[in-house]
């Protein structure tokens, strides 16, 4: 036994340390899909947001996350990891009492830290929705709030034993609890926010490309490679049969996101855009972070392919409708999170989710399952979407959150940073 939980110690801290390695692919893909003048300041953002996430989860976050309480909240030892370990058990090496002393579970240390590179990614997400025009100083703040409170309490009904677990409500890696959740936070931010200058004017829409897509290229193949820490990482356990399949399910749903996404901004936009192709990758990426352990590989082969098409007309409908989104994260990650853990209720097999009746409506389920999954995507997006709300309109009130309109012309490395990333290249005047 002790052999066994050393391995499976082994896996979550390794898994862990490649989640924490997206951190490196959001700040090359923000970057890269952004203007040179804002390099510093998106790049600054995503070195922060690591930092402002560990101290919120640890001082508040893990408690209201996994301390014991009731169906909503975590009520008991809220300060640095002091009260009970509810954090999820999904190995084999889970049958005895959690404790981070004991031989009969990973040890508590290790699991916080896993769970606190998600934690940091549902931050991350919000960087870049709002890049280009949001003061450093209301990232951060936001960014310590998410954390430490409305991320950890939706956290709480779905992995740490509360209402929506009860429910029946399936999200295997993330897909609602990390990506919707940041989703969410990042919609209510761009749309407070408002566009960037110039961008929608005269009822037309001005793009604004992208300064670097080598820079945004090599940061999606980053996060590719993390979410194979990601999904298979949540098993929590050195499974080599579910491990094996969550990485091709994860792997799958990828490349058909590539194809997809690429296929039809070949035919909507006339041209195979790149940018349309790695949000495609990441869209699949997304979708299948919920069911990632619960279907078959045909599955996640579908799941990816539909992310890549939904990404590409959500990109399209944001833009319609005047919410500014640089990257794309908020049909990457809000609009493929929700469909993704949806698809559960869809593509489940209960061959895969031992101890339950959980397939779904395409495996002969009924509607229960998708009815519990739809659920949780709405309860989690009111009240993400409320409580964003409120901090955003309280920091506006307080100390603005918008940057000067000269600022922002000038570039936000300059304003927010004193500096700039290619300062060796002469600006010439137009």
């Amino acid at each position: 036994m002790e052999y066994k939980i050393i391995l499976d110690t082994i896996w979550v801290l390794f898994t862990a340390c490649l989640v924490f390695f997206m951190n490196l692919g959001f700040a090359l893909v923000e970057s890269g899909f952004t203007q040179s003048k804002n390099t510093v300041n998106i790049l600054s953002k995503n070195f922060i947001v690591f930092a402002i996430s560990s101290l919120a989860f640890w001082l508040i976050g893990w408690g209201l996350m996994f301390g014991d309480g009731n169906d909503f909240i975590g009520l008991k030892g809220l300060v640095g990891l002091s009260g009970a370990d509810n954090s999820p058990a999904t190995g084999d090496s889970y049958q005895g009492v959690y404790s981070a002393i004991s031989w009969t579970s990973v040890p508590l240390l290790a699991k916080f830290f896993f769970q606190l590179v998600f934690a940091g990614t549902a931050a991350t997400i919000v960087s870049g929705a709002v890049a280009e025009r949001i003061k450093y100083v209301d990232f951060i703040i936001f960014s310590f709030f998410l954390v430490a409170i409305m991320y950890p309490i939706t956290g709480h009904w779905i992995w740490g034993g509360g209402w929506l677990a009860k429910l029946g409500f399936w999200d295997f890696a993330g897909s609602t609890v990390v990506h919707s959740v940041g989703g969410w936070a990042a919609l209510t931010g761009a749309i407070i926010l408002g566009p960037r200058l110039n961008k929608y004017r005269d009822n037309k829409i001005y793009p604004i490309p992208g300064h670097n897509m080598t820079s945004a290229t090599i940061g999606v193949f980053v996060l590719w490679l993390g979410w194979f820490g990601f999904n298979p990482g949540s098993t929590m356990a050195a499974d080599i049969e579910n491990i094996s399949r969550i990485v091709i399910t994860t792997n799958s749903a990828a490349i058909a996101g590539i194809l997809s996404s690429t296929i039809v901004a070949w035919i909507v936009l006339g041209k195979p855009d790149l940018s349309m192709t790695i949000n495609g990758c990441l869209a699949g990426l997304v979708a299948i972070t919920a069911g990632c352990a619960y279907v078959g590989v045909w599955s996640s082969l579908i799941i990816g392919a539909i992310a890549g098409i939904l990404v590409v007309y959500a990109v399209i409908f944001f833009d319609k409708i005047k919410i500014d989104d640089p990257v794309g994260a908020l049909a990457v990650h809000l609009v493929n999170g929700i469909f993704g853990t949806l698809a559960v209720g869809l593509f489940a097999e209960d061959k895969y989710m031992p101890g339950t009746t959980g397939n779904g409506l395409f495996f002969g389920g009924g509607f229960k399952l998708f009815f519990n999954q739809l659920i949780g995507v709405v309860a989690v997006g009111i009240f993400t979407f409320v409580i964003s709300y409120i901090i955003w309109i309280i920091l506006k009130k307080l100390i603005g959150l918008r940057v000067s309109p000269t600022e922002e012309i000038e570039g936000l490395d300059i304003g927010e940073h004193g500096m700039e990333a290619y300062p060796e290249f002469e600006k010439v005047a137009k």
